[in-house]
């Protein structure tokens, strides 16, 4: 993709966050979208199917921004406790800096129909691979102690999830910062990190 069209593109997928966070997913006009990007209705179409197309693009492009981050992150860490802690960190901090992109991701993207689901399923996995990793190595490192890796994922990534449902859903939005310390502390005590 050119330049100037890659531009637009982003253009697009920044305008449909907003628009889809401040108005939901299903309420959500492609002209809103439009006006939002600073481009006429019938540019969207140039670069997107649907509305649909829409939603899919921006989760799988900006959670894989996401995922990129963590793993840039994580790889200067030396031991499990570190990796943990910069996945923590990383995700409160990446959404507290896109929060139009949390409430899509924890709001609108749970009430979409199971072929959206599906869609998006791709850039979820490999976040659940990453943690799942991260886990495993730990275990054999005999840095953490966890019985079954994928029940520890899930208790991992579930307790992220639900801090930061509870932050975009919160009336008075609070800072994430110092949270991490508050999760970890929790996992510390879980996976009984040495």
């Amino acid at each position: 993709m050119s330049k100037p069209r890659e531009e637009k593109y982003q253009a697009i997928l920044d305008a449909a966050t907003e628009a889809f966070a401040e108005y939901g997913y299903f309420t959500c006009q492609v002209s809103k979208i439009a006006k939002l990007a600073g481009v006429a209705d019938g540019t969207i179409y140039l670069y997107f199917k649907n509305k649909e197309d829409i939603l899919v693009s921006l989760f799988s492009d900006r959670m894989g921004n996401f995922i990129q981050e963590i793993r840039q992150s994580i790889v200067k860490c030396q031991t499990t406790q570190e990796r943990l802690f910069c996945i923590i960190r990383t995700h409160f901090k990446y959404m507290e800096e896109n929060r139009s992109l949390a409430i899509v991701t924890q709001i609108e993207l749970r009430q979409s129909d199971p072929k959206i689901r599906e869609a998006i399923s791709g850039p979820l996995r490999e976040y659940f691979h990453l943690i799942e990793q991260v886990l495993t190595e730990g275990v054999e490192k005999q840095e953490i102690i966890l019985a079954d890796v994928k029940v520890g994922r899930q208790m991992f990534f579930g307790t992220l999830d639900a801090a930061i449902s509870d932050w975009v859903s919160s009336k008075k939005p609070r800072p994430l910062e110092g949270i991490e310390e508050l999760v970890f502390e929790l996992m510390r005590g879980a996976f009984k990190i040495k």
